[in-house]
């Protein structure tokens, strides 16, 4: 018997998208003769307003290296997801719908935290949905690794390895501003990969004395230049202390001040040290180009695993990896939890053994 399987990439874009799409559909295609996958065009939009195109195999041909997703993606806040939208239409009853006269067996949806949250909503409202860990965060609950992940830390660490020479030539501080608002797992891998001196990630908050005191230490011993990588969501432990209110007060008045939070953190340090501060931000590009050797493996595996709960008709459940096996979680345990880093754990511990500060003692 065939299969009609929908599928839709949401949220922000990664290196992985399209070879994970390809896993779920080659081992698909491998499995039954009749299939049928409807790709759903800007994800969530494509799925409430029934923009879609039936895929075919050649469609997932050579897209194993290729960057972004064929499919388009868009953001759509969980939050507003039972919020009409401005033609009064109720998106989650407008997706059921979609997901019905199209006979679906199962929805697809690779995507990050908002995006899985969704798809939990789906499969309580009583659709057939299979999530996939999609994130350059690497902060999905329930999953060691997400795809995307390692591609974007393999693009910052590059983008640090490419200061070092110019800071080792002129003597300067230099800052490198990582992605990642709410956890700091790329910071944390890109910095330790790329020999930074100073790691300032959102789960540790940052003293700028601390910091100061271990770039002086630095000039001291006769090293000419410091490299810092920040997360953008990396914070201040006087900022730390404020009650919620008063944070997004403060945060807002900084968005005048400074145009992202390294040259917050260059203003401070450059008072304190008396050092010339570059402040150098990659931005986008860690979410561009191809997916790396680690995330196509990935992708391919995570598909395939994809593909194993469809055709044992295991819906409501997230695909990812435990100690490098795949694995099914429920989407009910993962939505709204945020995978952070444990100030307290081996890797925070074993980069201070190595002396990297963290501007925190």
């Amino acid at each position: 018997m065939g299969k009609r399987i929908g599928m839709l990439t949401s949220g922000g874009d990664c290196q992985s998208l399209n070879a994970t799409m390809r896993g779920v559909a080659k081992s698909l295609y491998h499995m039954y003769d009749d299939v049928e996958i409807i790709g759903f065009l800007e994800g969530y939009k494509g799925l409430i307003y029934g923009d879609y195109k039936v895929m075919k195999p050649r469609d997932f041909s050579g897209i194993l290296t290729q960057g972004g997703t064929i499919l388009g993606t868009s953001r759509q806040p969980f939050k507003l997801m039972r919020t009409p939208d401005a033609n009064g239409l109720d998106k989650v009853e407008a997706m059921k719908n979609t997901y019905k006269q199209l006979k679906l067996d199962c929805l697809v949806v690779l995507g990050g935290n908002g995006s899985q949250k969704t798809a939990n909503l789906l499969s309580e409202e009583g659709l057939n949905v299979i999530g996939l860990p999609k994130t350059i965060d690497n902060d999905l609950w329930g999953t060691d690794m997400t795809f995307g992940f390692q591609s974007a830390v393999d693009i910052a660490t590059n983008a640090i390895d490419c200061i070092h020479t110019t800071a080792a030539s002129h003597g300067r501080v230099f800052i490198v501003e990582v992605m990642g608002h709410k956890v700091g797992w790329m910071t944390l891998h890109a910095g330790i990969a790329a020999g930074a001196d100073v790691i300032l990630l959102p789960e540790i908050p940052y003293d700028p004395q601390v910091v100061a005191k271990s770039i002086k230490k630095r000039a001291a011993e006769g090293k000419r230049f410091s490299i810092i990588a920040v997360a953008e969501g990396a914070i201040s432990k006087e900022d730390a202390k404020l009650p919620k209110k008063q944070l997004k007060k403060k945060l807002a008045e900084d968005a005048q001040l400074y145009p992202s939070v390294a040259y917050k953190v260059g203003k401070e340090i450059g008072e304190l040290t008396g050092q010339e501060i570059r402040v150098t931000v990659p931005g986008h590009t860690q979410r561009g180009g191809s997916p790396c050797a680690y995330d196509r493996v990935l992708s391919t595996r995570l598909g395939a695993a994809a593909a194993e709960l469809i055709s044992k008709k295991e819906y409501g459940y997230l695909v990812g990896m435990k100690n490098n096996e795949t694995t099914k979680i429920p989407l009910s345990e993962i939505a709204g939890k945020l995978k952070m880093v444990d100030a307290e754990c081996s890797l925070v511990k074993e980069a201070k053994l190595v002396g990297i500060s963290f501007g925190d003692e």
